[in-house]
């Protein structure tokens, strides 16, 4: 009896495959030269200098490694600090503001868009909600201050309602700050946040809308059961994006707004370091800030991007 020997098919192997794929894409990977060029060199090449968060550094020394070694002295010494815990306190509140607050108001922005028919008033509502982003935070900062001062509009039109008695000092107490920090983060980058939600919601197939049409969904459920889940994978990515940046909540509004008054309450990780790191010039306290900022940010990153892989839905890596 003969036997039948079935081939297999032949794997190729991942280097293979791998080149062979770069060399079809040559062309993109030509144009992405300039780029990969310019993040080595700004956000790799300086990578070296962490070494000096476990030394006393001093910038006296010519030579790099004439600086004695601490270990990790700086990083106890950080720890060790009350004033250190507040700040990674302010930088993990702040934070969660602005992505809970952004998020969810860049895609109430994006669907009540979506539902609009007047093209132009469309057109004018995002053009009026973008332009905040390109504004300098100096200006958006002091408009702020002129807008919450004691005399400030949101005062007299709070007094004119009778919902306060008195002015309130929106500026000077602690509890308000890390909310104010969240309304300017939402009103200066809500419109440009929801610009990637609308181009998403213009690619969901509109006979998905006709369906729900003719089983007698209203417009809501449509936005429930169409428009919602058909924006779910660009949200997870974006999310696990945004969990990345978790510590990083931002340095310009909070150096600026952060007068003594409410200093314990608007130091974040960025300003210790240039508080530390520049204008006390202990400079290896300052690094090791930012090293422990970034290391923790990269560890968020790849258990969100992990936590998302098991549930099973989009992942950025």
């Amino acid at each position: 009896m003969s036997q039948m020997v079935q081939a297999k098919p032949k794997k190729r192997g991942g280097i293979g495959e791998f080149f062979s794929k770069l060399w079809s894409q040559k062309q993109l990977m030509l144009m992405s030269v300039p780029i990969a060029i310019y993040v080595f060199i700004f956000s790799y090449a300086p990578m070296w200098g962490w070494i000096t968060a476990f030394m006393k550094y001093n910038p006296k020394n010519k030579n790099l490694f004439d600086n004695p070694w601490v270990g990790w002295d700086n990083f106890k010494w950080l720890f060790n600090r009350q004033e250190w815990l507040g700040v990674l306190r302010n930088t993990l509140a702040m934070s969660l503001i602005n992505l809970v607050f952004g998020t969810v108001s860049a895609i109430l922005l994006a669907v009540l868009l979506n539902e609009v028919v007047t093209k132009a008033f469309k057109r004018t509502v995002q053009t009026v909600t973008y332009l905040p982003h390109f504004l300098s935070l100096v200006i958006v900062v002091s408009m702020a201050q002129n807008i919450f001062a004691s005399d400030g509009a949101v005062n007299q039109l709070l007094l004119s309602l009778h919902i306060i008695k008195e002015p309130v000092f929106w500026l000077g107490e602690g509890k308000y700050f890390w909310w104010l920090v969240g309304a300017i983060n939402v009103w200066k980058e809500v419109g440009w946040n929801s610009i990637i939600y609308i181009s998403t919601m213009t690619s969901i197939d509109p006979s998905l809308y006709e369906a729900a049409s003719i089983d007698g969904a209203g417009r809501f459920q449509k936005i429930l059961h169409v428009t919602l889940p058909g924006i779910k994978s660009t949200f997870v990515v974006l999310l696990i994006m945004n969990i990345g940046h978790l510590l990083e909540a931002g340095f310009e509004i909070q150096y600026l707004m952060g007068q003594n008054l409410v200093i314990d309450w608007s130091q974040t990780i960025d300003v210790f370091v240039m508080k530390y790191g520049i204008s006390k010039m202990q400079y290896s306290v300052g690094v090791a800030a930012g090293m422990f900022k970034s290391v923790v940010s990269i560890l968020l990153l790849f258990l969100a991007n992990f936590i998302a892989k098991k549930l099973d839905e989009d992942t950025l890596i």
